[in-house]
Order: structure tokens, then C-alpha cells, then sequence
């Protein structure tokens, strides 16, 4: 019979992908609660709906979901077979002469999956949910007239720009407008109006027209001002439009269009670079999965099936994964400054496939030179 249609190896598959899954959607839903509370101050102090809120802070779950899912299957698959160790269920499947790698390959097998679904969120639906994310972003940021200006308040729309309006009514039209803007280095505004109403466009971007009003400017440094009174005044929301729109976040951007990536009128050098080494994390960072999980695999399946020494071989496998997390994100780091670095994104993510394999793969490879068959004194 193959390895992976044995009674053991779907018993410790069962126990596995239950596991992983429950883990990373505990884990999954935690951290979205935490950071959808952040998101709470818009429907508090912004007028934002439920729902929309809901998809906002939903859209936010598949990036959660791509860095919790190499920590889930780790801790899960270093669970299950500490579990099966103190259980005295790996000795008799030793017992039986199941070896190493038929033991591990339940923990692979459900690694290979996992590791899949990584990469599908990487590649695809990560890109297309923030993507997605910032469009909504931008249309509540944009709707000014419902969410960005509340009645009877000042509404800082931006550093240096504050908006306050008396009352609206159901057409949206505004009434008892007073824009203050600081925004220039040499002077700052202030305008007055009885009426206005807030439009937007993809040509023009945001803007506010005015009626029956003033403008008073004010050069800084000095006691100049001027005042001239207007019927109909157009105010555009420029700063507001730019900071909405700006495309310095890489990860909207397709994974083909980051590994290509090259110095261009509006990209940097160092921004190149930076979003080339975001494209090559795409690629590696599903590897994880794999990498971690052969990691716990090769500390807890080469050392005796005992109790004795287990806690110290968990402490060493939780040691060597923070190792090559803290490892991984260095490299990173280096190859967002020069591309030259980037294969040391994969050398240090490859490194703990090499080691596991060769550890569970070696029959002479022992973590501690104790005997597998425990002494029957720790029975």
C-alpha cells in the first residue's frame, strides 16, 4: 500500500488539517478583529455604514490569512506529533516498521496543500483584494459630501486644510461654508460662503463650488491681506485627491509587474528595487509552509519517541523557526536596498528543506544518540 493511503498516514492527516484549519481561522479572525477596531472611528466620527465597514476590513482577511498559515501548520504540526510521542503511538508505528519519512509524510502531504493555497493567495487574491480595498478607500475618501463632512463640525480633510459647514440638505447642497486652508509655505486662505456643493470627477478630482461669499489670503511674515468677494467660487481638493491616489504601495501591483520592475520617470531606483524584491517575496514567502513544517518534523521525528527531551526539542524547533523568520526578513530587507541579494531570500528559505529532508532522510541521523525503542524504566 502507498505511504499515503496507510491507516497512520490519514489518521495523522485528519489530525493535521483539522488542526491547520481551525488554527488559522481562529488566528485569521483575532487578528481582523483587532485591526478592523481601527476602522471604527469612521462610523463613529465619519458616518461610515456597517457594511461598509464590513467590506473594508473584510477585504483586509486574505493578507491576514497569507502570513498566519506557515505559523499555523508549525505549531499545529509540532502539536500533533509531541501529542503522538506522549501517546506512545509513534513507537508502536515504529514498532511496526513504519520509518521516518512514512511518519512524516502525512505533515508534508498537508504541508504541499497548504502551501498551494499560499501561493494562490500570493499571487492572486491578495494583489486583487487590496486592489480592491483601495477603491473602496478611495470612494468613501472621495464622497465628501457624506462621510468627510459633517454638519456643524470642522472637518480636517487633510495637514493644513479644515472645512466647516453649518447644514446640508437631502440634494446635498451646503450652507454656512467656511474653508480654511494652510496648506502653501506663504500664505494661508480662508474662505467664506452662504452656499456650496462638493463634486468629483476622474478629470478635475474633488472640488467644492461656491456662492455668495469672500476669500481673504494672508501673506506669512508679513500684515498683507487682501479680501475679494466673489458670487461663485471653485475650490479643488488637490492635496486630498494626490494622497488618495498614490501608487508608492506596491502590493496592488501584479507579481509579473514588480519582478520586471526597472527605473522609470516615476519610479526610483531604490523603488525598483524595492518592489522587485516584493515580487520575489510572492514567491518565496509560500515556500514557508513547506520550510517550517519540515523544520518541526526533523526535530521531534530524529529523537527518541519518549517524553524525555521533548520539551527541550520544542524550545529548539520554536528557536530555529524565530531563527530563520528573523534570517528571512533581513534578507529581505537587504534586497529591497540591492537586488544583488535577492537569491539570499531563497537560500535562507530553501535552507531549512535541505536540513529536514537530510535529518528525517538519514537513518543514522539522531538529534540525541539515545536508543528510538524508549527504556521500558520510562514506561
Amino acid at each position: 500500500m502507498m505511504p499515503f493511503m496507510s491507516h497512520i498516514t490519514r489518521y495523522i492527516f485528519r489530525q493535521l488539517a483539522l488542526g491547520t484549519v481551525l488554527v488559522s481561522i481562529a488566528l485569521a479572525f483575532l487578528v481582523w478583529l483587532t485591526q478592523s477596531l481601527q476602522f471604527l472611528q469612521f462610523i463613529v466620527s465619519k458616518g461610515l455604514s456597517v457594511s461598509a465597514w464590513l467590506k473594508l476590513t473584510l477585504l483586509l482577511l486574505p493578507s491576514f490569512l497569507l502570513t498566519i498559515l506557515p505559523a499555523a501548520l508549525f505549531f499545529v504540526v509540532l502539536f500533533v506529533y509531541s501529542k503522538l510521542t506522549s501517546d506512545r503511538e509513534l513507537v508502536v508505528a515504529q514498532a511496526a516498521g513504519i520509518s521516518r519519512a512514512r511518519l512524516a509524510a502525512p505533515a508534508l502531504f498537508c504541508a504541499g496543500v497548504t502551501m498551494v493555497a499560499a501561493f494562490v493567495l500570493s499571487l492572486y487574491i491578495v494583489p486583487a483584494c487590496v486592489t480592491a480595498f483601495k477603491d473602496v478607500q478611495w470612494l468613501l475618501r472621495s464622497d465628501a459630501s457624506q462621510i468627510l463632512l459633517r454638519e456643524g463640525s470642522f472637518n480636517k480633510l487633510s495637514h493644513g486644510l479644515t472645512v466647516y459647514i453649518r447644514a446640508r440638505d437631502r440634494n446635498g447642497q451646503l450652507s454656512g461654508i467656511l474653508v480654511h486652508d494652510a496648506r502653501p509655505k506663504d500664505r494661508t486662505m480662508t474662505l467664506i460662503a452662504e452656499h456650496g456643493i462638493v463634486t468629483n470627477d476622474n478629470d478635475q478630482g474633488m472640488r467644492i463650488l461656491l456662492s455668495n461669499g469672500s476669500r481673504q489670503e494672508l501673506v506669512r511674515g508679513t500684515a498683507k491681506l487682501s479680501v475679494a468677494y466673489f458670487d461663485s467660487y471653485t475650490f479643488s481638493f488637490v492635496d486630498l485627491d494626490k494622497a488618495s491616489g498614490s501608487r508608492d504601495d506596491s502590493r496592488d501591483r501584479s507579481t509579473w509587474e514588480l519582478l520586471r520592475a526597472v527605473p522609470a520617470d516615476k519610479i526610483t531606483a531604490r523603488n525598483a528595487a524595492r518592489m522587485r524584491a516584493e515580487g520575489h517575496q510572492r514567491l518565496v514567502g509560500p515556500l514557508n509552509v513547506f520550510s517550517y513544517a519540515l523544520l518541526a518534523l526533523a526535530f521531534l521525528l530524529t529523537g527518541p519517541f519518549n517524553r524525555r527531551g521533548q520539551t527541550t526539542r520544542l524550545v529548539l524547533a520554536i528557536g530555529a523557526a524565530i531563527t530563520f523568520q528573523a534570517a528571512a526578513l533581513g534578507t529581505l530587507n537587504l534586497a529591497g536596498t540591492d537586488s544583488l541579494f535577492i537569491p539570499l531570500m531563497y537560500l535562507v528559505t530553501l535552507l531549512p528543506v535541505g536540513m529536514g529532508l537530510y535529518m528525517i532522510g538519514s537513518p543514522g541521523w539522531r538529534l540525541r544518540h539515545h536508543p528510538i525503542v524508549p527504556n521500558p524504566a520510562d514506561a
